[in-house]
């Protein structure tokens, strides 16, 4: 009996270090598995030349030349009035609505997030010089800068000018703002630049923080909310406010795990959608992206828990078997974009590294890490995942 316990303890000392030490290889794992996709976006990147919103407008925007623009996805003409007011279809997206802003903010998004990449990986100065174009062209130049508000995002025609649930459209900011920290060492990063980003996502915070739209979105009971906790997390995290920082784990332990996570680790609202599939991974990716911006020594949002056990690792352990084959997915097919997902989701990845699970990590490995559906990229904002280890 005895030799049997000390087999059993020394079995769950190694499986324990095992998964320990693979954990703490994941980077360099990913590293390996990303490293040719990395150079080839960099080198994609270094020919681009800045695109603001600047350059194009829609006539039924109230705003300016430098305020951002959008249309809500699932917002169509009414047949029977043509010329009346927008009616919903739900999970169906409008394809004539008004999208370049948003498609501008994604390309910023891939360019900063390519070459901080690169950066990270080689440490080539280059990169950073061409990364400062951009950023200048964003946030600091008067002809080409856009307003640091979403006042105009995700109208809808003879309904709403602009919408709290609009503010979602900048979580393709978040790798900009991660790339500036991952670059912010480098010796041509000059307080030129890096003090008027940081003075932008500044007033940003507070716009996010103190609108009603702001408000409004970080009180939605959905994947919103929990949008409006990862980005706030992530400008607080380049600006610098330990305030905001705070508040956002705080958000996240009594607000979102509680009010959006069943017993099962699912995410029911998401389940009601017409999308329920993408929509599950796109919430499981931004409460996972949360723990990953917010965690540190002494805040662990990964091995956090509810008294009655939900959690992160529940979570995850409830979406992977989908992801893993998707054939067993036991609730109604997506309304579209069904055949697009899954793809490599940064939730398998860094939860690989928190939990050590080289299931997780394989699954992530084995799937698309450079997806070409628009609706795919604009779901999924952390598409270079090494700048945020």
């Amino acid at each position: 009996m005895m030799m049997l316990r000390r087999y059993l303890f020394c079995l769950a000392m190694l499986t324990g270090c095992t998964a320990y030490v693979f954990g703490a290889d994941i980077e360099k794992n990913a590293v390996k598995v990303l490293r040719r996709q990395i150079i080839e976006e960099a080198l994609w990147a270094l020919q681009q030349q800045p695109v603001t919103i600047t350059a194009e407008q829609s006539e039924r925007s109230a705003g300016g030349k430098h305020d951002f623009y959008s249309e809500g996805d699932y917002w169509w003409p009414d047949s029977t009035n043509l010329a009346g007011p927008y009616v919903q279809r739900d999970g169906l997206t409008n394809p004539q609505n008004f999208t370049a802003h948003r498609k501008v903010m994604i390309r910023f998004s891939q360019i900063i997030g390519a070459l901080a990449s690169a950066y990270k990986i080689t440490g080539d100065e280059r990169y950073v010089k061409h990364a400062i174009i951009h950023l200048k062209a964003w946030f600091v130049d008067p002809e080409t800068l856009m307003n640091p508000h979403l006042l105009y995002a995700q109208a809808i025609k003879g309904r709403f000018t602009g919408r709290g649930i609009g503010i979602i459209d900048t979580i393709q900011l978040m790798e900009v703002a991660q790339g500036v920290l991952v670059m912010q060492g480098s010796k041509n990063m000059n307080p030129l630049v890096l003090d008027p980003v940081k003075s932008w996502f500044a007033s940003y915070i507070k716009w996010l923080t103190s609108h009603p739209y702001g408000k409004d979105e970080m009180n939605a009971e959905n994947n919103h909310g929990t949008c409006w906790v990862m980005q706030v997390a992530s400008f607080a995290k380049l600006t610098g406010d330990l305030e905001m920082l705070d508040f956002c784990r705080q958000r996240f332990k009594e607000v979102l795990l509680p009010m959006q996570m069943a017993a099962d680790g699912g995410f029911p609202r998401e389940l009601k959608r017409t999308k329920p599939y993408g929509y599950s991974l796109f919430n499981l990716d931004a409460m996972s992206m949360i723990c990953q911006i917010l965690s540190n020594d002494e805040h662990d949002l990964w091995s956090f828990k509810l008294s009655d056990g939900r959690s992160m690792s529940k979570g995850v352990s409830f979406l992977h078997p989908f992801i893993e084959d998707k054939a067993k997915w036991p609730f109604q097919k997506d309304v579209m974009y069904w055949d697009q997902w899954p793809v490599a989701h940064p939730s398998l990845l860094f939860a690989a590294k928190a939990f050590g699970n080289k299931r997780y990590f394989d699954t992530w490995q084995r799937f698309d890490h450079h997806p070409k559906t628009e609706e795919v990229i604009r779901n999924l904002p952390v598409r270079h995942p090494l700048i945020w280890f």
